[in-house]
């Protein structure tokens, strides 16, 4: 119950109205799993708080979990006993579907239950939904995109306010765009691990970390901003997925754009997908 849990909990509230005005349906969110009661005790006018998550998983009118705590473990065993109880799981979690998606989904299915992973990747697009509605009869030769909002943010402030690596990170994190440890981030495996599941939806493919190119930001200084601008280019962290003569090339990697490009021209947390 973190940053996003309690994001989510708070938008929930916020716009519950709205929901059921355009859906019909109220969502009340009835427990809350935490490892520390005392640290949280502030929600506790809000949600009923546990340390037990069996008692979650006993409740028969709770039909929907999400998780929002990351990582591999314990989230795919809270995933997989939620699924094997026949509840309905959301999550964001892309490290996870990523590692243990195809487990997850086929687990799903044979509960006669929906796992929703929209959010894993850019989930305010949201792509991968576009790609399994709108595109599922479709030949799709190449996605490529800014698909970290962190990375995209940092290279920003360094373009335009001439801000060092380190003080755009700073910042990023005190907005809350970076995590305390942004090594996911910055080092491209974040992105990385979006495209890997991108391909699976867009190329019907399953790929591992290992299989191609990854580079991310923070080897990358001030002057290398600066020398790009003198020659009317921008640098961002760009993921790349292009059918080559019935072979997929994947890369992760900052990249030079002209300025007149559009990728070049999204800013500091905004992604952007083209297919």
């Amino acid at each position: 119950m973190g940053t996003v849990g309690s994001g989510v909990l708070n938008i929930i509230k916020k716009n519950n109205g709205k929901i059921e005005q355009t859906n019909g349906q109220t969502i009340v969110v009835k427990k809350a799993l935490v490892r520390n009661l005392q640290k949280y005790q502030e929600l506790a006018e809000k949600v009923s708080l546990t340390t037990d998550f069996n008692e979650i998983l006993s409740d028969p009118e709770i039909k929907i979990v999400t998780e929002v705590m990351g990582g591999l473990h314990p989230a795919k065993e809270y995933i997989s006993e939620a699924l094997s109880a026949g509840k309905n799981v959301i999550t964001a979690n892309k490290d996870l579907m990523t590692v243990f998606g195809s487990e997850l989904i086929k687990l799903a299915q044979d509960n006669h239950c929906d796992l929703m992973y929209n959010a894993s990747v850019a989930g305010g697009i949201p792509i991968l939904r576009t790609l399994s509605d709108s595109y599922v009869g479709d030949h799709i030769l190449e996605i490529q995109g800014i698909v970290n909002g962190t990375t995209n943010y940092i290279l920003s402030q360094m373009d335009e306010k001439g801000l060092s690596y380190a003080a755009a990170l700073k910042r990023a994190q005190e907005l809350g765009f970076a995590e305390a440890d942004p090594t996911n981030d910055v080092t491209g495996k974040d992105a990385a691990y979006k495209m890997i599941l991108l391909c699976q939806f867009a190329f019907g493919v399953h790929i591992k970390l290992s299989d191609f190119s990854v580079q991310g930001i923070n080897h990358l200084q001030g002057f290398d901003l600066q020398q790009a601008k003198k020659l009317s280019y921008t640098i961002k962290l760009i993921g790349i997925a292009k059918k080559i003569a019935d072979q997929l090339f994947i890369e992760v990697a900052p990249c030079l754009l002209s300025n007149d490009a559009l990728m070049a021209n999204i800013k500091n947390e905004i992604m952007l997908c083209k297919l």
